[in-house]
């Protein structure tokens, strides 16, 4: 999914985009208003979530929002904003914004609104965050919480990202076959040739980090020589040509 931020401080700007891509988005900055309604013009079916900061140079937030909701009235958009007043906020929802968050502002609150906010939008496109499995699962030594986007391994908790989730559902609904990394991005990511296929193993090493008792030597998460992955819930039981990669 693609996430527009409009963001004139460039270490905000650039820390939201490391976040975001770590979740597995498509990430596009714009530092002024006039280039972010051009990109967003262009973009308009495209882009699921909008992170707005409404003091700008050129145009006012509040502008922006206005306009984009002009031409799409669907897209959620939330701000990010050091205006704190009461009368700030009332004049944002009033020009159509979804989500307003305060500067300075807690990392993990935003992440979890804008999934809330890319879920809605998903939603609306008809296209489910993957099919139905259940809330929780075991693989190895590990505990999953599809509902909680947690895993836990020896009594340690860690938080899993969105994509971490959809990845692992993903397996877990394909066990046994052979999936190559082109149809893991276009089922999971949506993507084809925009995305490099090193995303799907940056994110199968992620996992194996997570789940196998030795991540060089998996035996969940098998790469297949030339192809891809292929996952198994009770571990390698079967004679496969493999690499770790």
């Amino acid at each position: 999914m693609q996430i527009l931020i409009v963001e004139d401080e460039t270490a905000i700007a650039e820390g939201l985009r490391f976040n975001f891509e770590q979740e597995g988005y498509d990430v596009t900055v714009c530092c002024d208003g006039p280039s972010a309604l051009e990109h967003f013009d262009a973009q308009a079916d495209a882009i699921d979530l909008v992170v707005l900061d409404l003091m700008l140079p050129e145009m006012s937030g509040y502008e922006i929002c206005s306009k984009m909701r002009e031409s799409n009235p669907d897209v959620p958009i939330m701000v990010l904003s050091a205006r704190t007043l009461s009368e700030d906020k009332t004049r944002a929802f009033d020009c159509g914004v979804d989500q307003y968050m305060t500067k300075p502002f807690a990392l993990p609150e935003l992440l979890s609104r804008a999934r809330n906010l890319l879920d809605r939008r998903r939603r609306q496109k008809g296209k489910p965050l993957a099919k139905q499995t259940a809330d929780r699962v075991t693989i190895g030594n590990a505990d999953v919480n599809f509902r909680t986007y947690e895993i836990t391994v020896e009594g340690r908790t860690q938080q899993l990202t969105t994509m971490e989730v959809q990845l692992l559902q993903y397996f877990i609904e394909h066990e046994g076959a052979v999936l190559s990394r082109q149809q893991i991005l276009k089922d999971v990511w949506e993507q084809a040739a925009e995305i490099s296929t090193r995303t799907v193993d940056n994110f199968v090493m992620r996992l194996r980090r997570y789940v196998e008792t030795d991540p060089a030597e998996p035996c969940h998460f098998l790469s297949v020589r030339g192809t891809g992955y292929r996952f198994l819930m009770d571990g390698y039981a079967a004679s496969i040509d493999t690499t770790t990669d």
